[in-house]
């Protein structure tokens, strides 16, 4: 029941909700969440919930950070804005581009933007930007891969390879191509190893990129680990497997760090991970731990000199935002850093990676999980109907939305990727906290069962 006149009556009324049932939205109401502390949410009857996501696996630190806040109120006392346009900087600005380009080996001048759609969305401007400047105009094709997520604009939502982002939307556009997605347990061929699917998925990009021509694919932009399609880890020897398929056709690998970095698979980025040398590297979410909105669009000196040629050339580099570099979200995201730096947080991540991993796998034998998978502080459990068969739930998502729903009745908020369920939670929990996490994590479960009668 939805009380008139409160907070959620109110954003029935007047709010249109991002990835929201909106029907159902007017029918039941928005969960009001009012306030938080380390990793903990309250709602507005003031119950207690785990913030198992992370927001939207981005808030790295928790909530109420004071070194944030203060940073933020004193950036606003000094200088609460100022662009970065026509030759203009400041010192939070200048000091983040820094910070950033020495902790990323390979590249050499970093964009900012306001969030990780933009920060791709700039990605294929520079591209596309890049190609013209050597006169390729052909070369602007970029292959993303089915179920990667890489935004909402009209160019990364067509990047992003998830059916409800391209249906009634009119996308993808024209210039973008999507190769098989890396799932070894649901894609692979019955008896084949990692290995041998990463192989074959590397022949079969080969044989795209033939298809469409060596000379109109510009770009191959990937996640090291995929997020919104269901924390899809890649296997083994993938990524290894994959480079020199496009360093033999010239083909810029971008990679999309907005969920895996800054220490959430247990090294500062997911590409130290897995093994990536991008040409450029895209990344925002836990940037500022999601205090302020920023992203940054990181790219090599090879393609920074090219374009930087280009724009003498024409007189400008015709691209930015209102807000890139924004003095108060840039001072943010830097003292964001400087606490990964001195609270060690990747080493904080491979201490309770473990446990975290153990407990999300401990529910690999339940009748509901076809399949637990993960890696530093990210993982999921796959839902299926049948344990043998791997069939999922019809519709898709039903299990999934049950999921959540009990989850949260349970004190812990995740979400459902279709019938993948999602844990991510802010690097700062511990591991007395990771097993409260789970003990309601399995409570839920259970009830899922149950409603689902299995």
């Amino acid at each position: 029941m939805i009380r008139p006149n409160s907070v959620a009556a109110r954003d029935v009324a007047y709010h249109l909700h991002a990835y929201t049932n909106l029907r159902k939205n007017e029918a039941e109401g928005p969960l009001v969440l009012t306030r938080g502390k380390g990793i903990y949410v309250y709602d507005d009857d003031g119950k207690e919930y785990i913030e198992g996501l992370a927001g939207l696996w981005c808030t790295a630190l928790g909530y109420g950070e004071e070194r944030l806040i203060e940073a933020a109120a004193n950036q606003m006392r000094r200088l609460a804005y100022s662009h970065v346009f026509a030759q203009k900087t400041h010192d939070a600005a200048a000091d983040l581009a820094e910070r950033l380009v020495k902790l990323v080996p390979g590249m050499s001048k970093a964009f900012f933007n306001n969030s990780g759609s933009e920060a791709n969305d700039t990605a294929i401007k520079i591209v596309w930007y890049y190609n013209n400047a050597l006169g390729r105009p052909r070369k602007k094709k970029i292959i993303a891969r089915m179920k990667g997520y890489h935004g909402v604009t009209v160019a990364t939502a067509s990047l992003t390879g998830l059916p409800n982002n391209h249906i009634d939307f009119d996308l993808p556009i024209p210039q973008i191509r999507h190769a098989d997605c890396p799932h070894h347990w649901r894609f692979a061929h019955e008896g084949e190893s990692e290995e041998e699917f990463a192989s074959r998925l590397a022949e079969n990009l080969d044989l795209m990129i033939q298809r469409e021509g060596p000379d109109t694919v510009a770009a191959f932009i990937a996640e090291p680990v995929m997020g919104a399609g269901g924390v899809i880890v890649p296997p083994r020897t993938y990524f290894e497997k994959i480079q020199p398929v496009l360093k033999k056709y010239d083909v810029l690998l971008i990679a999309d760090e907005v969920i895996c970095g800054f220490g959430r698979t247990g090294n500062m980025f997911g590409s130290e991970t897995f093994g990536l040398q991008p040409d450029m590297m895209t990344m925002a979410k836990a940037l500022s731990s999601a205090y302020l909105p920023i992203s940054a669009t990181l790219v090599s000196d090879k393609i920074y000199q090219v374009i930087a040629d280009r724009s003498a050339q024409i007189g400008t580099f015709g691209h930015g935002y209102t807000y890139s570099g924004h003095p108060v979200a840039a001072a943010v995201a830097v003292e964001t850093l400087k606490i990964y730096e001195e609270r060690d947080i990747v080493g904080r991540v491979r201490k309770l990676a473990p446990r975290f991993q153990e407990g999300l796998r401990s529910f690999a034998g339940h009748k509901l999980v076809g399949e637990a998978r993960g890696v530093g502080l990210i993982g999921a459990l796959e839902l299926v109907s049948d344990k043998r068969s791997k069939a999922g739930f019809q519709p898709p998502g039903r299990a999934g939305a049950v999921f959540a729903a009990k989850a949260q009745e349970h004190g812990l908020i995740c979400r459902n990727l279709v019938d993948a369920v999602a844990l991510c939670p802010p690097l700062i929990i511990t591991e007395s906290e990771i097993d409260e996490m789970m003990r309601r994590f399995g409570l839920a479960l259970d009830a899922t069962a149950r409603e689902l009668e299995l």
